[in-house]
């Protein structure tokens, strides 16, 4: 296992979920099966992360899914066991990476040979997006610093557009899709085409 700080292709342990997790997001977990109790048991010894990724075919408990190939590590910042054989997890998403190959183990975790992204330069939310900024620190002051903790980049394209694609109620296939697209003003721009489609569309 190896978390980011060393070369750009590391070995990864993978939680294929129903869910998509974004960089700067904020996850919480509820763990309960052996393989990722231990999982989650040595993250939190070893200070390294996990990949989370939707699942492409397949459920979340039993046998491993077939998780989408893009993902991004998951840090756990806190973790409680208020009832006996339940772990409960609030992770923080961090970074990018795709799959290159992975394998089941012994003990049914699945761990990848995965490719860390990078992600594109810090971009300024253009005046025509405005009106999705002021939505989202309206989201933001309204959950608190539990759901959002800081610093907050409501100046940054790619920021906003994470944290909106990670907010509102998509579809978890187009959730992947925006998780994937490169071009933060693309993701601005179909994220304003939804809440439009939604008659949400900020003033």
């Amino acid at each position: 296992m190896s978390d980011e700080s060393g070369d750009e292709r590391s070995l990864l342990p993978i939680f294929p979920l129903q869910t998509v997790l974004f960089p700067g997001g904020v996850l919480p977990l509820r763990v309960f099966e052996a393989r990722y109790m231990d999982m989650t048991a040595r993250c939190m010894r070893e200070g390294s992360v996990f990949g989370v990724n939707l699942i492409a075919r397949g459920v979340e408990v039993g046998t491993p899914a077939v998780p989408h190939s893009l993902g991004v590590s998951a840090r756990i910042v806190s973790w409680d066991m208020a009832e006996p054989g339940m772990l409960h997890l609030v992770t923080y998403g961090e970074r990018r990476f795709r799959i290159r190959h992975s394998e089941v183990g012994s003990d049914g975790l699945l761990v990848a040979e995965v490719d860390w992204l990078d992600e594109p330069a810090a971009q300024a939310v253009p005046a025509e997006y405005a009106g999705l900024v002021i939505l989202l620190k309206a989201i933001t002051e309204d959950a608190g610093e539990q759901h959002f903790p800081p610093p907050h980049h409501f100046e940054d394209a790619s920021w906003v557009g994470m944290r909106l694609a990670g907010l509102l109620p998509i579809a978890m296939p187009a959730r992947q899709l925006l998780l994937e697209l490169e071009e933060p003003l693309g993701r601005l721009e179909i994220i304003r085409a939804y809440l439009d489609q939604q008659g949400l569309a900020p003033g």
